[in-house]
């Protein structure tokens, strides 16, 4: 593992850790609010994906070792876009797979660029500001005491921005992204309800297919409580829409 830098369009400084196992085709990991690339879990995820691809993992702008605030997806998609151009020569495809705000980031990217063949969506909102973040409905188990106690609080911290600037809102550009989507969601997500899914893949135009995982809870938590299901869907995704005989 190499970690490396890229400076985006408006001068900001953004990190990402480079697992280079020689494969041909690249999937970039695109953490969520308060995660970065150190996070266990996404590690953990690298790491299964490796015997396929080389996996890159991010830090967005105001997470982790990159520099600046996080600006609530308005201007997160430049981090993507600048790590998806600094390693677009070295790959035939790379896929991404983005969860929470990484994955409402990675939806904005796609429809702004043609840097991505392969996109996989967890947990991504339709919009902003239509975050239910019901606190009574908090999932205990994985957002409290697993970051508390657990191996969840690895890598965790946000140097917050000012979150009222106007912001892409993925229910309205879903539909000019030209790559195949997969929209995972969890059943049982607390913060970001499973119908935000299904509005962004109605709405999608491109190849596409939805996966509600059953009790799933929200984002990189399906990885640990939904773990073979959930990375079915992702293998099954990435081998079949990255394949050199995919459109």
């Amino acid at each position: 593992m190499q970690t490396k830098s890229v400076i985006t369009n408006d001068k900001q400084k953004i990190f990402y850790d480079h697992y280079d196992h020689g494969h041909k085709k690249l999937i970039i990991i695109a953490h969520g609010f308060f995660n970065s690339k150190a996070a266990v879990l996404l590690k953990n995820l690298g790491n299964t994906l490796s015997d396929d691809y080389d996996v890159a993992i991010m830090d967005f702008r105001g997470h982790g070792a990159s520099k600046g605030l996080f600006y609530w997806t308005t201007k997160e998609y430049l981090d993507l876009t600048a790590v998806l151009e600094n390693l677009r020569g070295r790959y035939e495809k790379i896929g991404v797979i983005g969860f929470s705000l990484g994955a409402a980031t990675s939806i904005i990217t796609a429809a702004k660029t043609d840097l991505i063949d392969s996109l996989i969506s967890v947990s991504a909102p339709t919009e902003f500001e239509k975050i239910e973040c019901h606190f009574w409905d908090l999932d205990v188990e994985n957002d409290v005491l697993y970051n508390l106690i657990g191996n969840g609080k690895i890598g965790k911290g946000v140097r917050p921005g000012p979150f009222w600037l106007k912001k892409d809102k993925p229910v309205n550009v879903v539909d000019k992204i030209q790559c195949p989507i997969l929209f995972l969601h969890g059943e049982a997500d607390w913060l970001i309800k499973p119908w935000h899914a299904k509005a962004l893949y109605e709405k999608a135009t491109a190849q596409k297919e939805i996966a509600i995982i059953p009790n799933g809870p929200h984002a990189e938590y399906l990885i640990r409580k939904n773990k073979p299901e959930t990375l079915s869907h992702i293998r099954k995704w990435f081998n079949s829409t990255l394949s050199t005989e995919a459109p």
